[in-house]
């Protein structure tokens, strides 16, 4: 049921979708931009990443670093993220483990290259409507 009700939320959020993500990073896109830049950039939005063309997930950036995060079809997390030596890391409630990420600015929006693995994610749309999330029982 939760997974119904995300995917509405989704649906009735007025998004901008690219039908042609940003080029994986390279000399082009230049070094990875600052958290200074990621805040400017991201604060009030959700954007929409995906990996190969699939959608991945969604995150809702708020002020002072909290976001909430959801992977396509799953539950929301909230969580925050702060900067290590110019890597963005994200830290979710229930997991004490960072996922650390290098973003760059392409001229499509950003790029996020995951720095424990392979992940290359890319924007692929972005809203300034915040994400809907099921709560926990809802519809049971």
């Amino acid at each position: 049921m939760r997974q119904v009700l995300f995917a509405a939320a989704i649906a009735a959020m007025p998004l901008a979708i690219r039908a042609d993500p940003p080029s994986a990073p390279g000399p082009d896109l230049g070094p990875p931009i600052s958290a200074a830049q990621f805040d400017a950039y991201s604060e009030g939005k959700t954007l929409f990443y995906a990996e190969s063309g699939q959608v991945w997930g969604s995150e809702h950036y708020m002020p002072n670093h909290q976001v909430m995060w959801a992977f396509t079809g799953q539950d929301c997390e909230y969580g925050q993220w702060y900067d290590d030596h110019g890597a963005i890391c994200f830290v979710y409630e229930g997991n004490p483990n960072p996922n650390c990420w290098h973003f760059y600015l392409g001229s499509t929006g950003l790029v996020a290259k995951f720095l424990s693995g392979s992940s290359l994610l890319s924007e692929v749309g972005q809203t300034s409507e915040p994400m809907q999330c099921a709560g926990p029982q809802v519809g049971a």
